[in-house]
This record gives structure tokens, sequence and C-alpha cells, in this order.
């Protein structure tokens, strides 16, 4: 009887790789591609309230003049590109655990939004979109009598 030695590899790792690969396969999913420097996931929130939903997306470090939001038919595009800066750090990164050059976010917008109020304002690293809904006009109240 001969005796193998078996190391089977963790389930959990297993699974999360998978689930990497999985993801990174959308182009709008993919969290980083180390090639370039490029995130396409960026952390946003979505809030709904009686008048209007809101984006927030989560973009530390960018100017204003960085960002591009485009609507194109029904494909609302929230892009960014930080310009690399050209002055030279006087130390060596230690750790460096996030580094947004570029991202890039589509959502569809439904026929429910009124596209000409998007409003968007960045402030203290988070942009917030307010796209308005459109307001439905709601029939005059009539009494009807019966004849």
């Amino acid at each position: 009887m001969n005796q193998v030695k078996f190391k089977p590899q963790p389930f959990d790792n297993q699974f999360t790789n998978l689930l990497d690969n999985f993801f990174n396969e959308f182009p709008g999913i993919s969290r980083h591609d180390s090639a370039n420097g490029k995130s396409s996931f960026v952390p946003v929130n979505i809030t709904e309230t009686e008048n209007q939903y809101q984006l927030e997306v989560v973009a530390p470090g960018f100017e204003k003049a960085d960002f591009s939001i485009t609507l194109d038919q029904q494909l609302l595009t929230i892009a960014a590109e930080k310009q690399s800066n050209t002055e030279e750090k006087t130390g060596k990164n230690i750790r460096k655990e996030y580094n947004f050059k570029s991202f890039k976010r589509s959502f569809t917008v439904n026929e429910k939004i009124d596209v000409e109020g998007i409003d968007a304002k960045y402030v203290n690293g988070v942009l917030i979109l307010a796209l308005p809904k459109k307001q439905i006009e709601k029939p005059a109240s009539k009494q009807i009598e019966i004849q």
C-alpha cells in the first residue's frame, strides 16, 4: 500500500479567486488593472428620496476637471482620469493600499428620470449626482355623478 500525501487547497481561497475571475470579465465591475493603474470599481452609494435618486461616488484625490459625466441614450457614464504628477516624492512608499488614476462606472437610466435636471457636485472627495424624478401630473379630482 502506497501512502500519498494530499494537501487540499482551502475552499475559501478557491472560491474567492473564482469570484474575482468571474467579476474581472466584466469591464465595468473589475476591481483593478495593475498593468496600467486603472481602477474601474469605485464605491457608489445610491439613495432614493421622494423627488430624486442620489449617487455618491467615492473618488478622493481628484479635481473637478478630472471628471467626465456623459449621458448617451439611457447610459449614464461617470469617468475620471488623473493626470500623472511629474513632481518627485522625497520618500518611498512603504505601503500603498489605494491608487485611483482613473475609473469608469456606468448606470442605466430609465424614463422615470428627468435627464435635463441632472446635477453634479464634488465635495470632500465624493462626487454627488442628483437625478431628479419626472413629475407625474396627477389627474384633477372630480366628483362624478351617477345618472
